[in-house]
């Protein structure tokens, strides 16, 4: 990546600007600016999110917010309420009040003597949720939006529930939002830190019951959710997601309904001029030229810039740590692409007869019976949720998974095949239990029969006809049942075979239905979309500002393996995430966090599935020490989810505060 330090006006940073809100509430924000600004004012650029712009986000936030202020405007990085050096207290994520105080900041910024009255949102991840969130809210100042790895849908595209499945990462992040919502204002900000971080560790929630227990699309999720009402997105959005990612869905959502400019590239939860897997590409150059013409008015043509933009990735071996895709990059200029075929494919029984060589081909469609019940430790090489780098984070070999699934083989392929959009998956089945889901992946089978994952999708069979109103199944009942798999780029090499693998269980992806359940298959079909021909994008080359000045205190380390006890038989996904510990050369905090995972099941016991998180922050400076401890704990019995919690603060050798949670979830369709 190419560091860039010239800039086109002389920049002023203010490390710790006050944005007072109308209830009196301070928030921090960190703002880069021409130093000229007051006598030629200029545009802002906000982001606004929970996690931490004094050692949390800083790193990139110095790659990228004095690059965008060095082209003129001015860039602003908020400290929502109760987080960080802003004051205030939070309850959960994207509520009420976090987005009136985004209006609010977006208000005060264009009152602003240097502030030209034109105010843009970015963001990735939370960022990007609520800056689409504040779009649809619609502040007279905000002229256009930057949106990366988010949602348009709370239910039925984040981390908690995927197709009505219960996901893992719901009881993962309520622990990651338990720990890093722990950590006070740093002391040489606020001189009121201890009693603001003794207020934050009393009224910190313990979230991941509370979204477990909405398992239908009620109120709870659509507040937030902008599929609402597209039409309330009035200002032009550029949205961005990567295949390596959970959000890829999002950018086809908001090219389709608001009309927003699209790139999905190869990679993992990160913002793409620093992501992996490669190529990046210089995003804040697009970001730059997007700004320019939204809210300087320069004539640059992005509003012309292609509909999609999307790297296809070609067949390659698996790698859950892969750092470069090979592919190239299509430009789509209407979306839905006229380059698209939907083509139908037939699941059918086994040439023969053999169960493990059933046939996904274009014959008619025929009627037969296979079963789909499926160890519960399948899904160890499912990969995290949302990836942020190298750590086997991504899928792995899909093969071990295959092997325990219901599959479908295409012929070998004589010619390449690719793939832009999602595939739907029609299938007639019965279940012997209530409760119970589907998954479906999508392979690219090697020559030597390593398996890549090119999407996947999953359905919670009470939601077979409603998110809203979700019924369970009648035992013995065929249904049929329809859902899309996740949005793809691919494009398979001759040699290969596409496979498609059933299974019902996806563990930890899917936290695990009360009992085994035994699904009839009957029927199905796969409708692929097959492109052809269409554009060409040669993205610009990452660039940045200058990185941090920092020292490394204590190297990290990383470890992801599974563990079989040879004795239980029961199977685990043990990860290690050691950051290590570092100073910042600029204003003298050290911080360092430190998480271990263990996921463990019995292949034969649903109810066997324990989850066990620990997070460790720590703060310093001199003789100033602080540190936070959750442990996290989710089982689960036949009838409710039980997530246990521990949250710990030291004040040097001191234990300062200790407070356990402890809470059930009626298991109503999980």
């Amino acid at each position: 990546m190419k560091t860039v330090n010239e800039v086109s006006r002389p920049l002023v940073e203010f490390e710790n600007m006050g944005i007072v809100m109308p209830d009196g509430t301070r928030l921090s924000a960190r703002v880069w600016m021409p130093e000229d600004a007051s006598a030629n004012p200029v545009p802002a650029v906000l982001e606004y999110i929970p996690y931490r712009k004094r050692d949390g986000t800083l790193p990139r936030d110095e790659l990228m917010h004095p690059y965008v202020a060095g082209h003129g405007y001015a860039s602003v990085r908020v400290d929502m309420r109760g987080n960080g050096d802003s004051e205030g207290l939070m309850t959960d994520e994207y509520t009420v009040q976090e987005l009136q105080d985004a209006c609010d900041v977006i208000a005060w910024l264009a009152a602003q003597p240097w502030c030209s009255g034109a105010v843009g949102m970015m963001g990735k991840s939370w960022g990007g949720f609520n800056c689409l969130q504040t779009a649809f809210l619609q502040p007279a100042a905000l002229k256009a939006v930057i949106s990366v790895c988010s949602t348009t849908d709370r239910f039925a595209d984040d981390i908690h529930f995927k197709g009505g499945c219960l996901l893992g990462e719901n009881f993962g992040w309520g622990a990651v939002m338990l720990s890093f919502s722990s950590r006070p204002a740093d002391p040489a900000l606020r001189p009121d830190w201890r009693a603001d971080w003794l207020a934050r560790l009393e009224a910190e929630p313990w979230l991941a019951p509370r979204w477990a227990s909405h398992q239908a699309r009620d109120d709870y999720w659509r507040h937030g959710s902008i599929c609402e009402d597209f039409a309330r997105v009035q200002v032009p959005v550029l949205s961005i997601g990567g295949w390596a990612d959970n959000y890829m869905n999002t950018v086809d959502a908001l090219v389709r309904n608001v009309g927003a400019k699209g790139i999905v590239g190869p990679w993992v939860h990160q913002y793409p001029h620093t992501a992996v897997p490669g190529p990046a590409i210089g995003f804040l150059q697009e970001a730059v030229r997007w700004w320019d013409r939204w809210l300087k008015g320069v004539e640059n043509g992005a509003e012309t810039d292609p509909a999609m933009r999307a790297y296809m990735l070609h067949s390659a071996p698996p790698d859950a740590s892969a750092p470069h895709r090979v592919g190239h990059w299509v430009a789509e200029a209407k979306w839905p692409s006229p380059n698209v075929e939907q083509r139908v494919l037939t699941l059918l029984p086994g040439r023969g007869g053999a169960a493990l060589n059933e046939y996904l081909g274009q014959d008619e469609t025929a009627d037969f019976v296979r079963i789909v019940s499926t160890p519960q430790q399948l899904g160890l090489s499912a990969g995290e949720f949302f990836p942020m780098g190298l750590n086997a984070e991504m899928p792995g070999d899909q093969a071990a998974d295959d092997a325990l699934s219901l599959c479908f083989d295409s012929d070998v392929l004589e010619h390449p095949v690719s793939l832009l959009g999602a595939a739907r998956l029609r299938l007639t089945v019965s279940s012997d239990q209530p409760l119970g889901f589907v998954v479906a992946r999508l392979c690219d089978v090697g020559p030597d029969g390593g398996s890549v994952r090119i999407a996947h999708g999953m359905l919670n069979l009470c939601h077979r006809d409603s998110r809203e109103t979700p019924q369970p199944m009648t035992p013995g009942r065929s249904e049929d049942v329809v859902f899309d798999l996740d949005q793809m780029a691919y494009r398979l090499a001759p040699g290969h075979r596409l496979r498609l693998a059933l299974s019902n269980s996806y563990w930890p992806f899917v936290w695990p239905s009360p009992s085994q359940a035994v699904l009839m298959l009957s029927q199905g079909s796969l409708t692929l979309p097959v492109h052809e021909g269409g554009g060409v994008w040669a993205p610009p080359e990452p660039e940045s500002a200058p990185a941090w000045a920092h020292r490394v205190l204590r190297a990290g380390q990383s470890r992801r393996y599974v563990e079989t006890d040879m004795i239980t038989g029961t199977q685990a996904l043990c990860v290690l995430e050691d950051g290590g510990d570092v100073e910042n050369l600029t204003h003298g905090l050290c911080s360092g966090e430190t998480l271990t995972e263990r996921w463990e099941i019995h292949p034969d016991d649903p109810l066997s599935a324990k989850a066990t998180h620990v997070w460790e922050q720590r703060l310093s400076r001199g003789e100033w020490r602080v540190r936070t401890e959750a442990r996290a704990v989710m089982t689960s019995d036949a009838s409710h989810l039980h997530m246990q919690a521990t949250l710990t603060a030291w004040e040097g050798e001191e234990m300062i505060f200790c407070r356990d949670f402890n809470e059930k979830v009626p298991r109503r369709f999980v």
